[in-house]
């Protein structure tokens, strides 16, 4: 280690402060992980109190630099410096209610739980790609508005295990290839995880890796305040995006733990807390910061005011000012309601046999001239997915001027950098893979339910009549895992109307993500309304018969289609049978119970979708069939797969026929 000069005394009790907040708050609620807070307490405190630009009395300023937490277990590092820092809603009794109900200081930081907090954490790796997100949407912007109203940096601590994660591979290649020079690293390189070094399961060079990816990469002692400087420096000088591997110990100063994996995840414990307050030459009660030190964090806090100050002027006489408010406000449904409106008119007059993979391009096209916020994208898929439409252009290394971004093969890094790109702000990021890969993303689908966002996901090719591409390929568990998730909203339309519809919806949440389920086969327009948007109330009657129904048959999607020819045999036999599409299980569902009744119905039930059952017997009931799938697909033309399956009008007819009674 290295001779602590007087400057380097001065920031090392500020870091102290850190640590010894982190120990206390770890030690009170008996659970936590002090390690890494304690480790990398001076390279953050070099970072917030000699570089970050931010207000801590303004936290959501649009020009302020990001920070993320990747490794979010440590999260008393971002609640000691919030609260040190000044930042509103972090108080001391919030640090000493760490991990209890009800306090903003969550065993992991949790995005709109308290002011600064960027994004949720924890799930290794995301934070990072996540960051990646946010970094593409600051030139998005600034290419947009101008450097004079964007320019900020993205900062990132990441640990040793968000760099074992497969994600970081996906994230570190994306940002490399696309130059982002804005977005720094810091890792958090102390050789430690939950199971002891990390030789026991890693080899790697991280810095080559992260060189072979475009990166610049330096090495530092994470103890060494002026090293730490002058390589954030010289990250922030490099046309790269930049990675540091700040090696460090963790659980510095705790005199019997440090440097061991006993310190990660679990409190110190009374007397060790003894012996490193000494260690640290920390004489104080828990959570008590003496006041010059406090001082000397509350002054970094308001360090940024004037640059936010300067920055308040500089919008206010910007010719883009308005237009950078009503971006920022990113109420994309009210420009696009009026165009979508008229484009199902368009449909029902046409009756076009399409795809609802192309019905959305259709729908994608309309929104996309609608409004300048949509950015889109897609796993390597767009001429599947058909994501892109007319005019958008490709973002490129040093060109953020279009609306499209080629994610590659990467379905969890597109995920988790649409969740980057709305939290950033203003944005509405859509991306597209096939929805049996939702597989890949599903880490980063649950933290946009979790955070609240809204990111739309374009999933095609969603059921066996994607064909011969067979099993590996045809969803039939996804549709019941996704729509298992809470506060996500899974849309599966049955034609171009719905699509539309469904698109409509999506961009309108303000605090939910969405996930278009389309499929690859074509399928007729339906017969019904477009006064109003049917698929806001998650389901609806599509065919309801003269006198009384004797059957009512439920589907989604494709099935849709089959449903009503189904219900055409059963008319042939003068069985009486009611029609119900049903778009959307989430918003049916929050619909009053009187709603629900009169869509569903007393007559007995037949559920109609080309995936598992489960989940169909909550609209079923006890007197009820499903048509669907029960194993796996295979490989064939998708008509002979619906018949081989039992996916036909004729099942369905035959299904209702047994239930009431064999006419």
């Amino acid at each position: 280690m290295f001779e602590l000069t007087e400057a380097a005394a001065d920031t090392r009790n500020c870091a102290n402060a850190i640590r010894a907040l982190a120990m206390d708050a770890v030690e009170k609620a008996k659970s936590g992980h002090p390690g890494m807070p304690m480790g990398m307490a001076d390279v953050a405190t070099v970072l917030f109190q000699r570089f970050m630009k931010f207000d801590a009395a303004e936290p959501t300023w649009p020009d302020r630099d990001r920070f993320v937490l990747s490794a979010g277990h440590g999260s008393m590092l971002l609640y000691a410096l919030h609260y040190l820092l000044g930042y509103p809603g972090m108080s001391r009794a919030d640090l000493e209610n760490f991990r209890q109900f009800g306090a903003p200081t969550a065993g992991h930081p949790e995005y709109g739980h308290a002011p600064g907090v960027e994004t949720t954490t924890g799930p290794l790796g995301q934070g990072l790609a996540t960051a990646v997100g946010m970094a593409i949407a600051e030139r998005l912007t600034a290419a947009r508005f101008g450097d004079d109203l964007v320019d900020h940096n993205t900062y990132v601590i990441a640990g040793d295990g968000c760099l074992m994660e497969g994600l970081s591979h996906e994230a570190i290649d994306l940002a490399g290839h696309l130059k982002l020079s804005r977005l720094i690293v810091l890792w958090d390189d102390n050789s430690i995880s939950i199971d002891g070094p990390t030789d026991l399961a890693t080899s790697m060079d991280q810095c080559a890796r992260f060189a072979a990816a475009g990166w610049h990469t330096q090495r530092v002692d994470g103890h060494d305040p002026e090293a730490v400087t002058a390589a954030i420096a010289a990250a922030k000088a490099d046309p790269r995006p930049s990675m540091i591997a700040c090696r460090t110990v963790i659980g510095y100063g705790s005199p019997g733990k440090q440097g061991k994996e006993s310190v990660h995840g679990a409190p110190l414990g009374e007397a060790e807390i003894v012996a490193t307050r000494t260690a640290l030459d920390w004489p104080h009660t828990p959570f008590d910061v003496p006041e010059a030190i406090l001082a000397t964090w509350r002054a970094a806090g308001r360090r940024g005011a004037s640059a936010r100050e300067d920055w308040e002027k500089r919008r206010a006489a910007s010719p883009k000012a308005r237009a950078f408010e009503t971006f920022l406000k990113g109420d994309v449904a009210a420009e696009v309601a009026g165009p979508l409106a008229e484009f199902r008119v368009k449909m029902a007059a046409e009756k076009p046999k399409v795809a609802t993979r192309k019905s959305s391009e259709m729908a994608l096209g309309v929104i996309n001239e609608a409004t300048g916020a949509t950015i889109g994208g897609s796993a390597d898929l767009t001429h599947s997915n058909f994501t892109i439409t007319k005019g958008m252009g490709s973002v490129r290394p040093g060109d953020f001027s279009g609306r499209y971004i080629h994610y590659g093969v990467r379905e969890f890094g597109m995920a988790a950098a649409m969740n980057g790109i709305a939290l950033h702000g203003g944005f509405a990021p859509y991306g597209g893979t096939f929805l049996v890969f939702s597989d890949y993303a599903r880490g980063a689908i649950r933290l946009s339910a979790l955070m609240g966002l809204r990111v739309v996901y374009v999933l095609t090719h969603d059921s066996i009549g994607l064909g011969e591409d067979g099993p590996t390929h045809q969803p039939v568990e996804h549709l019941a895992s996704l729509r298992a998730l809470p506060n996500l909203l899974v849309f599966r339309p049955a034609d171009a109307i719905e699509t539309a519809e469904c698109w409509e919806l999506a961009l309108a949440q303000s605090a939910t993500p969405s996930m278009l389920s389309l499929s690859r086969q074509n399928l007729p327009t339906l017969e019904r309304p477009v006064t109003e948007n049917l698929s806001a109330k998650g389901a609806y009657v599509l065919r309801e018969p003269a006198g009384g129904r004797d059957a009512t048959i439920l589907a989604t999607g494709s099935e849709v289609e089959i449903a009503l020819a189904g219900a055409d045999l059963l008319a042939a036999k003068g069985v009486k049978a009611a029609v119900v599409s049903m778009p959307c299980w989430e918003l049916f569902e929050a619909q009053p119970a009187s709603y629900r009744a009169q869509v569903l119905g007393t007559a007995p039930r037949v559920g109609v979708e080309a995936a598992v059952r489960l989940g169909w017997d909550r609209w079923l009931g006890d007197n009820s069939a499903f048509i669907g799938m029960s194993g796996f697909g295979a490989s064939a033309p998708a008509a002979t797969l619906y018949k081989h399956f039992g996916i036909t009008a004729e099942a369905v007819a035959e299904a209702a026929t047994g239930l009431i009674g064999g006419r």
